[in-house]
């Protein structure tokens, strides 16, 4: 259930955030656009990772039940939001 996005998706987004910087005259920049721009696609690997990470929680979760729950059943469906809301809200006590 999780979200992929493509090399080509990223880069595209982080060139519209650097577009969307450089426009804005409050914001001041120390380092050169291309290494702000590497910046932003790392963070977006990063948050895709973390998010894979917990789809991957999530789903364990359901298959660990002594009951099988078939994938993309309605209770599969209820159980995996209620695993994966828990699982951010853990990580909204980390950071």
């Amino acid at each position: 259930m999780s979200i992929r996005l493509s090399r080509e998706k990223i880069n595209f987004l982080s060139r519209k955030i650097l577009e969307a910087l450089f426009a804005d005259d409050e914001v001041e920049f120390l380092d050169e656009p291309n290494d702000i721009r590497l910046n932003i696609v790392r963070s977006i690997e990063d948050e895709m990772k973390l998010y894979d990470l917990i789809d991957r929680k999530a789903t364990e979760k359901i298959e660990s039940q002594k009951k099988p729950i078939k994938d993309g059943s309605r209770e599969w469906e209820i159980l995996y939001r209620k695993y994966y809301n828990e699982e951010i809200n853990k990580l909204g006590k980390f950071f």
